[in-house]
């Protein structure tokens, strides 16, 4: 019996193996979720100054007149430098790093300066582990499980990248697009045609929100990562699923956003951003989108 095998025939061991790799999964989500929106500010700004010195050498500006680029020259990626304590500088070793255990082992302190590490790091690891856990029980150890899964982490780190930046990057929501496109000539969960419609309509339909919106009232309601996140999902899910994915995350999206106004005074110009709810609803549906699917189709007849 190969290992794969004995894991697809033991439904603990699969569970057990997702979970610590999910666990794993969720120490480095961290690391891209604080790292791939400095990395995309740090690109932005190096393509602006290299425009303006275009602009000024076409116009034979004086060298004095030279932008340039005061951010440090060493190399700043998912990989590069290695992670530290943002107080001291402190190294961050490997056995400092092991998902939930250092935390707790260090009592949520920089083991160099005694600062305080933010809870939300062994939060996220633990909320991967859980969803992806979720994921294989519901699933069981099949490949949709294991797509399910990898899905699973991208949706987590768009969620929390939207939520502290209110956006949504073309490097995660272009991948699970073609994730989803290539899954469909298995099919995994939807059939290629579901998955080509799926991504077209559900790109078009906030688009075409948006521009009815911003028509109406002269402000953009929404960024244009929701609509490559709503077409990743069509193409993951197929378009039927598209329906209930709009309908959850409207619910949800409206609830909160009504619920952060009243409760906390939050100005109503702040901007909420959408892709949480989006993920979430598409998360939902793919494990429960068939059961979705009946109460919606039920509820509108």
């Amino acid at each position: 019996m190969t290992l794969l095998e004995f894991i697809q025939s033991n439904a603990f061991v699969f569970y057990t193996v997702t979970a610590f790799i999910s666990l794993m999964v969720g120490s480095f989500l961290n690391v891209v979720i604080h790292r791939l929106p400095i990395m995309m500010e740090r690109g932005w700004r190096d393509g602006v100054i290299e425009y303006l010195n275009d602009q000024q050498t076409d116009k034979k500006a004086a060298p004095d007149l030279q932008f340039r680029n005061e951010l440090p020259a060493e190399p700043f990626n998912i990989a590069t430098p290695r992670s530290r304590c943002p107080q001291c500088d402190h190294a961050i070793t490997a056995m400092q790093n092991i998902p939930i255990v250092s935390y707790l082992k260090l009592g949520g302190k920089c083991a160099g300066c005694k600062a305080g590490i933010s809870i939300r790091y062994p939060v996220i690891e633990f909320i991967t582990m859980l969803l992806s856990v979720i994921v294989a029980w519901k699933l069981g150890p099949t490949p949709a499980a294991v797509l399910g899964i990898v899905v699973t982490w991208f949706l987590v780190a768009m969620t929390m990248i939207d939520f502290d930046h209110q956006l949504l990057p073309d490097s995660l929501t272009l991948p699970l697009m073609w994730i989803g496109l290539l899954a469909a000539l298995v099919p995994v969960y939807a059939d290629l045609q579901s998955a080509v419609v799926g991504a077209a309509l559900g790109y078009m339909v906030l688009w075409t929100i948006y521009q009815l919106f911003k028509l109406i009232t002269g402000k953009e309601g929404m960024g244009f990562g929701d609509f490559k996140l709503l077409a990743a999902l069509g193409a993951l899910l197929g378009w039927q699923s598209l329906p209930v994915i709009i309908l959850l995350s409207s619910l949800v999206g409206a609830v909160v956003g009504i619920t952060l106004i009243v409760v906390t005074k939050r100005d109503k110009n702040i901007p909420i951003p959408f892709g949480p709810y989006l993920a979430a609803a598409g998360w939902l549906a793919m494990l429960w989108g068939d059961d979705l699917s009946t109460w919606y189709y039920s509820a509108l007849s």
